[in-house]
């Protein structure tokens, strides 16, 4: 089984190209941000994957997706490995993607997008960590539930229930 599936932003908007047969497919590539579960000292803090989406998935990228966009992607991996120019082997591994979707809402990505932009002019640094977003959705609070009471089993109950015989026509099975 080949399946992918990422969840990251767009490092930039994403590259549109048609493929050269008579049907001309729309081919979308973008490059996805995902960032690592584990941060050591000295270690990247993500991994970038190179993914690409035809067809439909590709009119949706160029329509939608922007830099910095938050998405989930489901794909399969496929190496793309090729001799270059100089007679090297080129070794490079992408996620064809099957199925895309947002991972904000598009308020919170709007905001999201404005904490990563530089300011014009300013004399604090280029980047300032959002502020913590609230919770889209709180759960209301669970009623207070308790079960009923067992009655006690007799002592010689061997803890399965008793059916009474002449109920077979209600059982809901045979």
């Amino acid at each position: 089984m080949n399946l992918v599936i990422l969840m990251g932003r767009l490092t930039r908007d994403p590259e549109i190209r048609y493929g050269s047969g008579a049907n001309g497919t729309q081919i979308a590539h973008y490059r996805l941000a995902v960032d690592r579960r584990f941060k050591r000292d000295g270690q990247p803090e993500a991994d970038f994957f190179d993914c690409v989406a035809f067809g439909r998935q590709a009119e949706f990228a160029e329509k939608y997706l922007h830099q910095g966009t938050k998405m989930v992607v489901q794909g399969r991996l496929q190496n793309d490995n090729y001799q270059d120019r100089e007679g090297r082997m080129v070794y490079r591994t992408q996620i064809i993607i099957d199925n895309q979707e947002f991972a904000e809402s598009k308020s919170q990505g709007r905001q999201n997008a404005a904490a990563y932009q530089a300011p014009a002019e300013s004399s604090q640094p280029p980047y300032s960590a959002p502020a913590p977003a609230a919770p889209a959705y709180s759960a209301p609070a669970a009623p207070a539930y308790s079960a009923p009471a067992r009655p006690a089993a007799p002592a010689d109950d061997d803890e399965f229930m008793n059916i009474p015989s002449g109920i077979e026509e209600e059982l809901p099975f045979e």
